[in-house]
């Protein structure tokens, strides 16, 4: 500072000194003052820290650092603007003052130290402003910033927290007052970062339910690094306890519950047409928003997993299935054909050998249960044990199956595939009319190819018998 003559290099170098002692407090505070001063010049001012980080002793280096650092915190916004515009910065990844015992252990600290300036500038450079100094809270920068911005800010903020939890110092080595001045200076940053960083998660998880395929695959990314990060915080924050820091300053640190994961793995299978891996998992947090926790409706079931095991299975489970509520009246029970002309509609070609049964009844449960007059007597007549007592939540199904089922009971317990032609001429009238009236008049009654071939059948079978 004799060279030049100036009182804030002068001041500088009163800031960076070899006494083995943190930075002292007047001359860091005429700095603040001046980088706010509008005559100064930051350029000068930065240049002249950077040339006594180029000192030999690990001393002068790690207070240059240090006061570098207050100033990015404390000084004027445009010090720190000027850093992120520069090229270079502290090049120290190679330091290494061989000097004493304590300098080896000392330039690993600076290594790292400066590398987290660096990231800090750099940071500043790719998002306009400091996250150390932003607004927090539930109306901060981080908790309102829209999905896309957020989702590019994120991984910037991991990153200046990685480059500061890389300092990983433990108690036993904050041995002197410059590597504590540098130690307090960081826990204050990272008490500010991970403010941000939290409310950043936030919002992630506020919005995550609304964003596209692409962008909660990278949300979810940033939640699953942000749990790790938490507990790597925590860590430092002990460091911090242990060496005297007030508790009432260091936050309390709480674990976000595994089933929020859980839920946004759901939701992001169900995006990408997975299936859901556990249905019955605790109810999350954000259940009420959720769309992962309907993943059992027929909306959001893939074609593939319709049911198409035996029709056996329909009467045994029927009993059990909870009756769908329908509009449809009663009277509609022997008009069967618009029904199964709509289901058929809705439900994706089956294979072709398993038409003439598969299609019949694979989408029976789904029908509302009707009352059915004349089902009881025509059962009690033959006393098949299948039907003896009718279930009450049991789907309607067309007389000709019924008969069919009647005569041979054996027809469902392994359905041969039938071809799917023209059903075989054999009068179905008088498959009913054998039975005088006991299953109504359905032959007055239009039927699709599928139920009369299965009448055509059941006669075949009476035939056989």
């Amino acid at each position: 500072y004799s060279v030049t003559g100036s009182a804030v290099a002068r001041a500088v170098c009163k800031a960076t000194t070899h006494e083995v002692m943190g930075p002292k407090k007047k001359h860091l505070d005429y700095l603040i003052q001046a980088t706010n001063e509008t005559n100064v010049n930051i350029p000068q001012m930065a240049d002249t820290l950077f040339e006594r980080a180029t000192n030999s002793s690990w001393v002068v280096v790690f207070k240059a650092l240090v006061t570098t650092h207050h100033l990015m915190v404390h000084g004027n916004e445009r010090f720190i603007q000027y850093l992120a515009s520069r090229n270079t910065l502290f090049n120290l990844s190679n330091f290494l003052d061989k000097s004493g015992s304590h300098g080896y252990d000392m330039s690993t600290f600076i290594r790292r130290y400066s590398r987290y300036l660096n990231e800090k500038a750099f940071s500043y450079r790719q998002m306009a402003f400091d996250f150390a100094r932003v607004k927090k809270g539930a109306d901060g920068v981080m908790r309102t910033m829209a999905p896309e911005k957020l989702l590019k800010s994120m991984p910037i903020l991991q990153e200046q927290i990685d480059a500061l939890l890389e300092f990983d110092v433990h108690p036993n080595e904050l041995t002197n007052g410059v590597i504590n001045a540098a130690f307090m200076l960081l826990f204050k940053d990272l008490i500010k970062l991970f403010a941000c960083y939290n409310d950043g998660v936030i919002n992630l998880l506020e919005k995550f339910f609304e964003m596209k395929k692409g962008q909660c695959k990278d949300a979810l990314e940033i939640y699953k690094r942000f749990l790790t990060r938490m507990t790597r915080v925590s860590e430092f924050l002990k460091v911090a306890e242990q060496v005297g820091i007030d508790k009432g300053d260091i936050p309390d640190l709480t674990q976000a519950p595994s089933s929020l994961m859980e839920t946004l793995e759901q939701h992001l299978n169900s995006l990408e047409g997975k299936k859901p891996g556990n249905k019955s998992g605790a109810p999350s947090p954000l259940s009420k928003s959720s769309p992962a926790t309907t993943v059992t409706s027929p909306s959001s079931t893939p074609a593939k997993t319709i049911d198409t095991s035996p029709p056996v299975d329909l009467f045994a489970t029927s009993a059990t299935a909870a009756p769908v509520s329908s509009s449809k009246p009663s009277s509609d029970l022997l008009d069967l054909q618009p029904d199964f002309a709509a289901t058929g509609q809705a439900a994706p070609a089956a294979p072709a050998g398993a038409t003439s049964w598969g299609d019949l009844f694979e989408s029976v449960p789904d029908v509302p249960a009707a009352p059915k007059p004349d089902a009881t007597p025509s059962i009690d007549l033959f006393g098949t044990d299948a039907f003896s007592s009718p279930p009450h939540g049991a789907s309607p199904v067309p007389e000709s199956s019924l008969t069919a089922d009647l005569l041979s009971v054996d027809a469902f317990a392994a359905p041969s595939p039938l071809p799917t032609a023209s059903p075989a001429k054999v009068d179905s009238s008088g498959v009913i009319d054998l039975f005088g009236d006991a299953f109504g008049s359905s032959a007055s009654e239009p039927q699709p190819a599928t139920q009369a071939a299965s009448s055509s059948s059941a006669s075949a079978d009476l035939l056989a018998g």
